[in-house]
């Protein structure tokens, strides 16, 4: 089969050429984003290959689908970026990386909860210019503390796992509850959750029922000062709401690695621009606030599995049978 790979980087022409290296099938990479602008660069092709920040919206799938594109092979597990019903009409076959690394995601928000408490990003800073002054970098023990999780997938597994560890109490808050989970930690209701956590990490897919699921109505629900994690999708934050709780004191530190509008931003070199993004800018002042750009899946493990997984995908495909990682709107399975 032949493919068209969009929004790639050195590292994907690395890991999937090695993963597809004796496949048979033909990759040919582009730097562009899927969208509407480009997807005519796909003609040809059988299939294309997406990622997180691709537009697979319905009239970019109406394109796909008359220019003889069949596959969607997707790099990541999240799917909320593909409109599944027009996919489903145009007969598109939509697969995705359901698990390549959880212990990933998990370890770095758990990164960015000891960056945050500890400050040591303002640690670095200073010591590199010679200020060595404990002042203003005073954190607390995990070591008792609760935290909150939403979501208990596979990454809220390993993150309940992690915290447990730390001698955390920790509750947890998912329609659907995972039964090594509740080995660890006690299943309740979000605002219970939110009111009695002093961490929050958020571990859930993107659906229409957790979009802004952090809004104002949640931030008036949590103690006053939490610490909240986002690794899952920037739109489960409703960011100028946030931002109001970092002003009022009710946020006391906050950790991002994914944006709601990051699709303009994130994968990109911008340091010699401006950016333009007047809410992400707000964001960037406050010194409690620690933002990276979607990295949290960054490591050779998951980019080794999702090369590896994306084969299975496209093989099973080719061979007219299936891989068990296709999603469709008849049949939506949660990014867990």
């Amino acid at each position: 089969m032949k493919i068209a790979v969009f929004s790639t980087k050195s590292y994907d022409r690395q890991f999937l050429g090695v993963a597809f290296e004796r496949s048979g099938h033909q990759l040919s990479f582009f730097e562009t984003h899927l969208g509407d602008e480009t997807a005519a660069l796909a003609a040809g092709f059988d299939g294309v290959c997406a990622f997180v920040n691709d537009d697979l919206s319905a009239s970019v799938l109406r394109v796909l689908s008359q220019q003889g594109n069949r596959l969607i092979a997707l790099r990541s597990a999240g799917f909320n970026h593909v409109d599944l019903l027009e996919a489903d009409a145009l007969g598109l076959t939509v697969a995705r990386v359901p698990r390549y690394s959880p212990h990933a995601v998990a370890e770095y928000a758990i990164g960015l909860i000891l960056t945050l408490n500890r400050k040591i990003h303002r640690a670095y800073t200073r010591v590199r210019e010679g200020n060595f002054a404990l002042d203003g970098l005073l954190g607390f023990d995990l070591h008792g503390r609760t935290v909150g999780i939403v979501g208990s997938g596979q990454i809220g597994l390993c993150f309940a796992q992690i915290m447990a560890g730390f001698g955390c109490r920790l509750l947890v808050t998912d329609p659907y509850p995972n039964p090594a989970v509740r080995r660890l930690a006690r299943y309740v209701d979000l605002p219970t959750l939110l009111g009695e956590s002093d961490i929050v990490s958020l571990h859930c897919p993107l659906t229409p029922e957790t979009h802004h699921l952090i809004d104002r109505v949640a931030l008036d629900q949590m103690k006053p000062g939490v610490m909240l994690i986002n690794t899952s999708r920037g739109a489960v934050v409703d960011t100028p709401a946030v931002i109001e709780g970092l002003k009022t004191g009710r946020i006391g530190a906050l950790g991002l690695d994914v944006y709601e509008e990051e699709g303009d931003l994130f994968f990109e070199d911008l340091s010699d621009q401006v950016i333009q993004d007047d809410v992400f800018a707000r964001l960037m002042t406050f010194p409690n606030v620690v933002v990276t750009g979607h990295q949290a899946f960054f490591t050779r493990d998951a980019l080794e599995a999702i090369a590896t997984t994306t084969l299975v995908n496209v093989d099973a495909f080719s061979r007219g049978e299936h891989s068990g990682n296709e999603v469709s709107a008849a049949q939506i399975v949660p990014n867990r």
